[in-house]
């Protein structure tokens, strides 16, 4: 997680690391790590045995994990990193089998956090249904710290999830803020041979705590058809947590060879068109997240007739709605970005009541290409320096590029590029990602009330990004900044 902006570094990658992320990425979809049950541990415990584990060589990704959340932690490098993960936040998967007859629940402690979900996905990646935090009913006697105003320092703070092997109900709400209801089940549905996928995410986990937010991770409770009941550790040989990852690889990332093509496309309109850098533009072309057809249409030039909603492909969290845009440096080498910030909880540095805004989260996100899915770096909202009158300014550029002044002492986030562009076939490609999350009714400049493409700029009015290329001296002379004696 990003906690000091001017600190971030540019994701880089080079010989072994590429290695060895190719591993991790294989490891983690094939479901090949043979772990440790935590369940019984502490966090504290859970991440000095994972620290120890990585120093001698016998585990590859650090964090806490257990036998039913045993593909994790993944989030930005160096450990997983593949489908545009958030990198302020912490994802962990299982895949397992509901046997003929039983029933299963996941029960768990709410974390010191800004946000946590339990979503249940297919296996093209798309999402079946979200039970975000504030819809979890906690067990008698606890409390929920998400709803607004509750005590998020509260000591009960249990929570219980039914894991149900049916389809949610029609025409289910999804992306806004739902306050006032609340969910007792999670539907995940079986796919292909009978496998059912869950992902855990932690959002902003309070400054001092581990990527749990101090709570630990749920554990899976299996009530067998003849009423044995059997928790944690020795529920997973029966709900087969080792079995592999039954993927569609396309669901993670556009197809090599697809994003070859479609590069080729892109370089026949750029040529009709007179831009050398299409599909970037200049000045940027801000785009909602839509299906992967919706995606591919950017690259060829040819609209969609009826363009539909994003609903998979690299596994993407319901409640969130992104639009975003592709950078090249063939434009200038820093890419500026000015937009009006949304209002949210603040919760990083462990704040005593659960606070409200016209969004619970946003972030700013530096991505590789769409063959690569990798995150560079992001900045969520508490951690982007927003001036007087409600605006943020946010830097991209390579380290080398970037402007002294791209500090947050001067009022200015920084992102990085990476050296190696989109990570696949074009060294000046970035793709920058804006992330809103559970927007309320009363704030209608959210993403999530875009309705169609091309308006993204008429709805979010201030909210929307605007951008510009510019050199690094440039940049330095237009804002001058003298930290300490502005």
């Amino acid at each position: 997680m990003i906690q000091d902006i001017s600190a971030i570094a540019p994701t880089q990658a080079r010989g072994q690391g590429k290695l060895r992320r190719f591993a991790t990425v294989l490891a983690f979809a094939a479901g090949c790590l043979v772990l440790a049950s935590a369940n019984a541990q502490t966090p504290a415990t859970q991440l000095a045995d994972s620290a120890r584990g990585v120093a001698a060589g016998s585990d590859p990704i650090p964090g806490p994990r257990n036998c039913f959340w045993s593909r994790g932690p993944a989030s930005a490098d160096p450990y997983i990193n593949i489908a545009y993960p958030d990198a302020g936040t912490f994802y962990w998967a299982a895949t397992f089998s509901v046997p003929e007859g039983a029933t299963l629940a996941v029960e768990g402690d709410f974390p010191h956090s800004r946000y946590m979900s339990l979503i249940s996905y297919d296996g093209a990646g798309v999402p079946v249904e979200s039970v975000a935090d504030y819809l979890l009913k906690p067990v008698p006697g606890a409390s929920n710290p998400f709803l607004p105003g509750a005590d998020r320092n509260a000591k009960a703070r249990r929570y219980s999830l039914a894991i149900a092997d049916s389809a949610p109900p029609a025409n289910q709400t999804v992306g806004m803020n739902q306050t006032g209801q609340q969910r007792a089940t999670l539907h995940a549905p079986k796919y292909g041979a009978g496998q059912q996928v869950i992902l855990y995410r932690i959002y902003a986990r309070d400054k001092g705590t581990d990527e749990t937010g101090g709570a630990g991770l749920p554990v899976p409770v299996l009530t067998l058809a003849d009423g044995k009941v059997l928790r944690g550790d020795a529920a997973c040989p029966a709900l087969r947590t080792k079995q592999p990852l039954q993927l569609d690889a396309a669901a993670l990332a556009v197809p090599m060879e697809k994003y070859h093509e479609l590069l080729a496309a892109a370089r026949e309109v750029g040529n009709a068109k007179h831009e050398p850098a299409f599909p970037a533009t200049n000045p940027p072309t801000w785009y909602i997240q839509y299906d992967r057809d919706y995606l591919y249409s950017l690259y060829t030039g040819k609209p969609l007739a009826n363009p539909k909603k994003s609903t998979g492909g690299f596994y993407p969290n319901l409640d969130n709605q992104y639009i975003r845009t592709i950078v090249s440096r063939k434009l200038g080498k820093v890419f500026v970005i000015r937009g009006k910030a949304p209002t949210t909880p603040r919760t990083y540095n462990g704040d005593a009541s659960m606070g409200s805004g016209d969004l619970r989260y946003w972030s700013m996100c530096s991505n590789q290409g769409f063959a690569n899915t990798r995150v560079n770096a992001c900045a969520y909202d508490e951690h982007i320096p927003v001036g007087p009158d409600g605006f943020y300014t946010i830097v991209v550029s390579r380290k080398e590029d970037r402007p002294r002044n791209a500090i947050n002492a001067c009022g200015i986030a920084w992102l990085p590029m990476a050296d190696d562009g989109d990570g696949a076939a074009d060294a000046d490609v970035t793709v920058v990602q804006l992330r809103h999350m559970l927007g309320t009714s009363s704030f209608p400049h959210a993403i999530q009330a875009i309705e169609k493409p091309g308006d993204e700029r008429k709805v979010m009015g201030d909210y929307y990004p605007q951008g510009r290329y510019m050199s690094t001296s440039a940049f330095e002379i237009a804002l001058p900044c003298m930290p300490g004696k502005n």
